[in-house]
C-alpha cells in the first residue's frame, strides 16, 4: 500500500524539501503553503509558483493557511480522496519575527509567530490525527513537526518564536503520550541555523550581514541544509522509527551543545 503525508510549509526550505524526500521514496504527498505573504511579516513567504512547481503524479500542491482549521481539513481530505487515506501529518510551516526585546515588539508580530509556529501545528494536529486514526489497525501513522534549538536556548530578541518552539516540543511528547497504543507516533525534529530564508530574516534581525554568520555558533561549522532536516523528517515518518515516540531529534550540527 502506497504510504501518503501531508507536509505544511511546502512550497520552499524544509517544507519543500521534506516533500521531495517524501516523494522520492515512494510517498504520495499532499503539499500545503498558504503560498501568499503575512501582512503582519516584514518579509516575503512561500508563492503559488513555488508551491506549483511540486506538482506531479504523486504530489498534489493545496493553497492553505495552516492557522485555518477548515483550510487545513480540506487539505485532508484531499490525502483521502486522491490518494486513499493518511499516514502521516508533517508540520514545516514556520515563520520568525523579533529583533526586539519582547515588550517592545509588534503585537501583530509576536501573533503571527505563535499563530503559525505553535497554532498551526496545533491545528494540523487537531484535524490530521483523526484522519491518522481512521487507517485500519495495525497501523503505522506518524506525527510530525518541526522544533527549533530555540525550544531549548534562549535567543535574544526572538522570546515568542522561543516559547512557540518549546510549546512544539511539549506538544509532541504529550501526543506521544495520548496516542499511546493506537499505533501513530508523534515526535519532532529540532534544527539548528538551518540555511534558508528564515535564517536570513534572522540575519537582518541581528544586523549581520547574512545567514553564513551564524555557521560559527554550530560546532559542525557550516550551517545545516533543508535536505538534512527533511532526510531526518522522512526517517522519523518511515518503518524504522516505530520505537521512538515523544522525542525531539536534534539535527543542528551541534547548537544545543
Amino acid at each position: 500500500m502506497t504510504r501518503v503525508a501531508l507536509v505544511t510549509g511546502a512550497a520552499r526550505g524544509i517544507g519543500a524539501a521534506t516533500v521531495r524526500a517524501l516523494s522520492e521514496e515512494g510517498w504520495c504527498v499532499v503539499a500545503v503553503d498558504r503560498a501568499e505573504d503575512d501582512p503582519r511579516l516584514p518579509y516575503p513567504l512561500g508563492t503559488r509558483a513555488e508551491l506549483a512547481a511540486l506538482a506531479g503524479d504523486t504530489v498534489a500542491p493545496v493553497v492553505a493557511d495552516t492557522c485555518d482549521p477548515v483550510a487545513v481539513a480540506g487539505a485532508v481530505r484531499v490525502a483521502e480522496d486522491r490518494f486513499g487515506g493518511l499516514d502521516a501529518a508533517l508540520a514545516v510551516a514556520g515563520v520568525v519575527a523579533g529583533g526586539a526585546p519582547l515588550w517592545e515588539q509588534r503585537e501583530e508580530e509576536v501573533r503571527a509567530v505563535l499563530d503559525v509556529d505553535l497554532g498551526g501545528v496545533l491545528t494540523l494536529a487537531r484535524t490530521a490525527v483523526p484522519a491518522l486514526l481512521r487507517r485500519p489497525e495495525p497501523r503505522r501513522g506518524r506525527f510530525l513537526a518541526v522544533a527549533s534549538t530555540a525550544a531549548v536556548r534562549g535567543l535574544p530578541l526572538l522570546a515568542a518564536y522561543c516559547a512557540a518552539k518549546a510549546g512544539v516540543a511539549g506538544l509532541v511528547r504529550a501526543l506521544a503520550v495520548e496516542l499511546g497504543g493506537t499505533g501513530i507516533t508523534a515526535n519532532a525534529v529540532s534544527p539548528g541555523s538551518t540555511d534558508t530564508l528564515v535564517l536570513a530574516e534572522s540575519a537582518r534581525l541581528y544586523g549581520l550581514d547574512g545567514p553564513q554568520d551564524f555557521a560559527r555558533q554550530q560546532p559542525l561549522g557550516r550551517l545545516v541544509r533543508p535536505a538534512e532536516v527533511a532526510a531526518a523528517l522522512a526517517w522519523l515518518a518511515g518503518p524504522d522509527s516505530g520505537a521512538i515516540t515523544g522525542a525531539v531529534l536534534p539535527v543542528d550540527g551541534g547548537l544545543a551543545l
